[in-house]
């Protein structure tokens, strides 16, 4: 039987997988997303999506990963060979992800330095778009290449790649270890200097106060499941990958709540921190806090250098424990997102780790030069909007369809997870992931597709949007179809056979 690297710690695996689940979203879309959709009464809806979708398909990835010990296109050929192209439609979604996070976290490097002396000065949009970025006038222009983004990005994946290299043990376990309980230090502090600011009470209000008619508002229900999908690393390889390094005997479903619950804790604490300093943003300039609210780039480029250029003190620091904390989260994220199409790549073609993660990782360093351009982050917004979208929701929709409804593999499943588990998975488990779950990513899904087709993304030309928005959400299928097509070496696809019963 097959000799796959193992966990040394349940700790080490819970960290990995809250390390990937706990990102860039859960710091800057979260706040943002709960803000827009009811405050405080977001939280209602946020719950049950967590509880209906999140957790119990983080169990199903779980099971599916240590059931069938293999990257996530070996897990499904070996639950049903004609799910083997979906493992790599996933891996491709991560591949694509993998070329433009590492970009963004080598901006919140560049930032932290900048934090050491505030280069960014008064006017934070010009500094990011016009002297950091040197920003394209034209989407779809690549320009010259940004050597103030070139160096930073080079540094991503040197640490990235050097992880991943020492293996499953000592390398991605051990760097969770080191950097998941830092960037949770780093963000205490942070909230705990954000909540005595002044105005910090307005902004928290704004963040909690509950609209509850919101609830009436399908829109909200489907920004809820749209944020904990997004946010838990679901539906596009990275859980199946990593369970499938657990040892025989590990309680995947009480995995699954903590993590599922870490995540969420993690995205409570970011709101907490990024409102507070909102409304003392508010306050400083005089304006309401729907004057100062954003997510995404803006806020974490744009808005908290103006936050810390109004620090009555410490500006500095507050700037490095900011920008520190947002380099952490995205490396332990992109380091989870690597592995997938590392541990697909040795599966699939028998090659040692060290090959995969100098051929995979090597090839995604070379293509994400394209985000160290002057058109880098016009190219970086339409691939994340259209690999989120139409990739990584997607491909989640399919997958939960094939194993629930086409090939029937949910009473398997929850046999296995069961069979290992504390907390015993019955009936809502099922109806969760083979109704309620599809249902919202469903419709979800039409509403996505009929908003694109009906107006181009952000405005942007279609000469832009096709080939790097629908081309690259489109590619990924292809490539998974056409990978699928290669055999496998006879032993790869049965050597899981007398693995896949687990006594307690």
């Amino acid at each position: 039987m097959e000799n796959r690297p193992q966990w040394g710690t349940r700790a080490g695996f819970i960290m990995a997988a809250a390390g990937s689940a706990i990102g860039l979203g859960n710091i800057w879309r979260f706040p943002a997303t709960a803000y827009e959709n009811g405050g405080g009464a977001f939280f209602l809806p946020y719950l049950f999506a967590l509880l209906t979708a999140g957790i119990p398909i983080l169990i199903m990835e779980f099971a599916i990963g240590h059931k069938y010990r293999g990257s996530s296109p070996l897990s499904l050929a070996r639950l049903n060979k004609k799910a083997e192209w979906l493992g790599w439609w996933q891996v491709g979604i991560s591949f694509i992800i993998a070329v433009y996070y590492a970009a963004i976290i080598a901006w919140a490097m560049s930032y932290f330095i900048f934090s050491l002396k505030l280069s960014w000065g008064q006017d934070t949009e010009g500094f990011l778009f016009g002297d950091y970025l040197k920003l394209a006038e034209v989407p779809g222009q690549t320009g010259s290449i940004v050597p103030g983004v070139l160096i930073p990005l080079i540094l991503v994946w040197v640490i990235a790649l050097g992880v991943l290299l020492k293996g499953i043990k000592k390398g991605i376990e051990a760097a969770n270890k080191i950097f998941l309980p830092t960037l949770i230090v780093l963000f205490f502090i942070i909230v705990l200097r954000a909540i005595t600011l002044d105005g910090a009470m307005e902004g928290l209000n704004a963040f909690f106060k509950p609209d509850w008619s919101a609830i009436a508002d399908g829109k909200v229900w489907v920004a809820a499941y749209g944020q904990i999908f997004f946010s838990l690393s679901v539906g596009f390889a990275i859980m199946i990958t990593y369970s499938s390094y657990l040892p025989k005997k590990s309680d995947l479903t009480n995995n699954a709540f903590i993590t599922g619950f870490g995540n969420s804790a993690f995205e409570l604490l970011a709101g907490i921190g990024v409102f507070s300093a909102l409304g003392f943003m508010a306050m400083q300039q005089g304006v309401s806090i729907d004057e100062v609210v954003a997510g995404g780039v803006g806020l974490a480029f744009v808005v908290f250098p103006q936050i810390i250029n109004e620090f009555p003190a410490f500006n500095q620091l507050f700037g490095l424990l900011f920008f520190g904390s947002l380099t952490l989260a995205g490396l332990t994220s992109l380091i989870s997102i690597i592995e997938t199409f590392v541990a697909g790549v040795q599966d699939k073609f028998n090659v040692s780790r060290t090959k995969s993660v100098l051929m995979g990782g090597g090839l995604a360093s070379i293509i994400s030069l394209l985000f160290a351009t002057q058109g880098g982050l016009y190219f970086l917004d339409v691939m994340d909007y259209f690999i989120n979208n139409f990739g990584v929701a997607l491909a989640g929709l399919v997958e939960i369809i094939l194993v629930a409804w086409v090939f029937r593999e949910l009473n398997n499943l929850q046999k296995h997870a069961n069979s290992v588990s504390d907390i015993m998975l019955g009936a809502w488990w099922k109806i969760c992931l083979s109704v309620i779950t599809p249902a919202v990513l469903g419709y979800m899904m039409f509403d996505n597709v009929r908003t694109n087709i009906s107006e181009n993304y952000e405005g942007y030309a279609t000469s832009f949007i096709v080939p790097f928005g629908w081309g690259v959400a489109g590619l990924v299928i292809v490539v998974g179809i056409l990978l699928s097509f290669k055999s496998w070496k006879k032993e790869s696809l049965s050597s899981v056979k007398e693995d896949t019963t687990y006594g307690k």
